[in-house]
């Protein structure tokens, strides 16, 4: 069944998104960057998957170029037609490659780092809200696979796109901390 409200939502966030100024999603993704980096749940994370990133999402590559330096394990996910997603570890970013939609992922023949060895994933959005629910991109494949998993889930926000209350069905599930280039946020820990 199709949601006409996150349909109609989706087309507003990318009008929204296509006009940030390149100077904010510039700032922003500095901002971001450096408050990931200085969580303590990134630091303790050992085995990390982190999406990646495309047109003006907020930026993840220099978040996985300091997990690799910092020897932790990183792995990128790689979605297939049947709504099923897999987090596939990498040495380097040269490994990953155009895959679904263009988006670069690592080759089928690197290692599956199942979803219960995952320490924290990085999850993808067009925003966020203050409980810790999204509007992702429609597929669906993030909220399967963040079912079946204890990682400490992050969504990484753009400030001036973060709202209130977004609408959320039983399947939907909150990330755990949202970080946005000016402030970290744990909604499901203050829940608790």
């Amino acid at each position: 069944m199709i949601d006409v409200k996150k349909t109609e939502l989706r087309k507003q966030l990318a009008r929204e998104i296509s006009e940030l100024s390149d100077d904010y999603i510039t700032a922003s993704d500095i901002g971001l960057f450096m408050n990931t980096i200085s969580l303590k749940e990134f630091s303790a994370a050992r085995n990390i998957m982190i999406y990646y990133s495309v047109k003006r999402e907020p930026a993840t590559v220099e978040i996985a170029k300091a997990a690799l330096q910092m020897g932790k394990t990183v792995a990128f996910p790689i979605c297939y037609r049947e709504g099923i997603m897999q987090a596939r570890m990498i040495h380097s970013l040269d490994q990953l490659r155009p895959a679904m939609l263009g988006i670069p992922a690592p080759p089928e023949t690197a290692p599956v780092i199942t979803s219960d060895k995952l320490d924290m994933i990085i999850v993808p959005a067009l925003t966020y809200d203050c409980g810790g629910y999204r509007i992702g991109y429609g597929g669906g494949y993030y909220d399967r696979y963040l079912s079946g998993t204890q990682a400490f889930t992050l969504g990484l926000a753009r400030e001036r796109l973060i709202k209130a209350e977004l609408p959320s069905q039983n399947h939907d599930i909150a990330v755990k901390c949202i970080v946005t280039e000016e402030r970290v946020f744990c909604p499901t820990l203050l829940k608790k």
